[in-house]
């Protein structure tokens, strides 16, 4: 449920930044101490040299500060090792437990995959946003994949309402937190102990994309980040009044910071739908416009407000470990500044509502399917090549690039046939693992989902057993011999089962030789990334200062 914040007010106005506290002010010679210098060796051509030098530096300095920080423009004003302190020590580091590699993503050399997640948490916040207290949710995420040239840069939104399975993970404490089968990608953080690295693990899970490193804001980092930039331009195409967020705009152009900018980001009820989908396209439009005004010469070029926007987003990010100071991330600044607001692409991860609840989400396949294999094989969502299928680049993930039908690889005795007559998306397919190995159940599900059987979930484990099998009710002996071909497996793992009902789904038994299956099936299939995104996928590029609220 929305909760009700303090309404910020109409559409705010941008004011001069003030100058920065904290900054050491560099004093000016007097033309008398100017005249008692020595001259500089050299004569007049070596000054000239050494004049054009330092305006080089300056120019290198401007350049990585549209990242994020302006952390040399203070080094430059004598405080260096002030700044580096200061900012360091603003700085929240977690280090996450991620699990055994070998079941990881395989990445992309030299791209960047940064998971971005808004939590909802009230801790610390008082009563000033309700439900005092609350550990909070995964509510808004965000996967933000750079390009390994830097060309290109797109932001995939997860829905928080999306049903998914939520792998086993660990606790700070060193507690073991039990898997879900399925449940909202929102429960992925702050539930049952569980921290980011849980919600990492589960977008990699879901996506079949590696993920480098994650980034997490709360509600006064969405405040604190909007007012350093002085304000965040956005649009609304006709007059909102939402009771829930308490935010009231006329129809048109306003900068909001603040709590008016928080507002603008959690509106939902007066807006579109109502619902999470019709809130993401707002919280791109005000994403993409704060990088512009990050990237801004008004920013660039004035040193109170560049050191204002590096101290709030030092103080307001928590990171991982890997980029817990300010040299990495600085380097990881530098890298996104490199990409033009033009070539980065929001898109949402196609979903339909769930036919066991309306109000919830399940993928959309095979076009979540098809998205995933673009992002994580470095394809960009910018620019669309003609004629790219005949000259299609490698998938990072054998998972992620899988066929969203299971028409391949066929089984024996006409298997695939019946394949590609089989609706997979609404098959349900209980996975029980016998293999005597943890884990197989949930692998075997992160497949099949990625193949289009968006019903597939884990149950119960079984006793160890040498062989995979695929039990069906009577009247679906196509259906299993489908995802026998889907799987890789002959024609004789299908059996009937008379237990089964004819409301019941399959039941895929993972036998001893389903690992090496696996790998077979992997080394079968021909791992390709497509060469155009879904149809009717929502997506909107960070340059385009026409998106409005609606």
């Amino acid at each position: 449920m929305q909760q009700d914040i303090h309404d910020g007010g109409a559409g705010a106005d941008r004011h001069p930044a003030e100058p920065a506290r904290g900054i050491p002010v560099q004093r000016r010679r007097t033309p008398a101490e100017a005249a008692s210098e020595p001259p500089h060796p050299g004569g007049r051509a070596a000054r000239r040299r050494a004049l054009a030098a330092r305006r080089t530096r300056r120019r290198r300095i401007l350049k990585w500060t549209g990242g994020l920080a302006a952390f040399a423009l203070v080094a430059g004003c004598g405080g260096a090792y002030y700044a580096y302190q200061h900012f360091n020590n603003n700085i929240t580091a977690v280090k996450v437990q991620l699990g055994d590699e070998a079941e990881r993503p395989k990445p992309v050399a030299d791209a960047l995959n940064i998971l971005v997640i808004g939590t909802d948490s009230r801790e610390g916040l008082g009563r000033e946003y309700g439900d005092e207290g609350s550990t909070g949710h995964a509510d808004t995420t965000l996967l933000f994949h750079i390009a390994k040239d830097r060309s290109n840069a797109t932001a995939l939104s997860i829905p928080r309402d999306l049903m998914v399975p939520v792998p086993e993970c660990q606790a700070p404490d060193g507690k073991t937190i039990p898997g879900t089968a399925r449940t909202m990608f929102n429960n992925s953080l702050g539930q049952e102990g569980r921290d980011p690295g849980c919600t990492w693990k589960t977008v990699e899970k879901v996506t079949g994309i590696r993920v480098d490193h994650f980034v997490m804001v709360n509600f006064d980092a969405v405040k604190t980040l909007s007012t350093a930039v002085g304000g965040v331009e956005v649009c609304a195409a006709k007059d909102i009044n939402d009771p829930d967020s308490h935010l009231r705009m006329s129809k048109g152009r306003h900068v909001v910071q603040g709590d008016e900018a928080l507002a603008f980001v959690r509106t939902r009820h007066a807006v579109g739908l109502g619902g999470d989908l019709t809130r993401i396209p707002l919280q791109q439009q005000f994403i993409g416009s704060m990088i512009r005004s990050i990237k801004s010469s008004d920013t660039l070029t004035n040193p109170a407000k560049l050191w204002k926007l590096a101290d709030s987003a030092t103080k307001a990010l928590t990171v991982d470990s890997g980029i817990g100071s300010v040299d990495k991330l600085k380097d990881l600044a530098l890298d996104l500044s490199k990409v033009d607001s033009g070539k980065i692409t929001f898109a949402t991860v196609p979903v339909l509502d769930d036919p066991a609840d309306e109000n919830r989400l399940v993928l959309k396949q095979p076009d979540a399917a098809q998205l995933f294999s673009m992002v994580g094989g470095d394809r960009s969502l910018t620019e669309p090549t003609a004629g790219a299928a005949a000259a299609e680049a490698p998938a990072a993930t054998p998972a992620a690039s899988a066929p969203a039908a299971p028409a391949a690889p066929a089984a024996p005795g006409g298997a695939a046939s019946a394949a590609t007559a089989v609706d997979a998306k609404d098959l349900r397919v209980t996975v029980r693992n016998g293999t005597g190995t943890p884990g197989q159940a949930q692998q075997t599900v992160d497949r099949l989902v990625a193949k289009g059987y968006a019903k597939a979930a884990t149950a119960a484990n079984v006793p160890a057993t040498a062989t995979t099998s695929i039990a069906h009710p009577a009247g679906k002996s196509a259906e299993a011999a489908a995802l026998a071909a889907a799987l890789g497996l002959p024609a004789d793992a299908v059996k009937a089962d008379p237990k089964l009902g004819a409301r019941d789904g399959l039941v895929l038994v993972l036998g001893k030789d389903a690992p090496a299956a696996a790998a077979a099936e992997a080394a079968a299939t021909p791992a390709t990334v497509p060469s155009e995104a879904p149809k009717d996928l929502q997506r909107v590029q960070g340059d385009d200062t026409d998106a409005c609220a609606k």
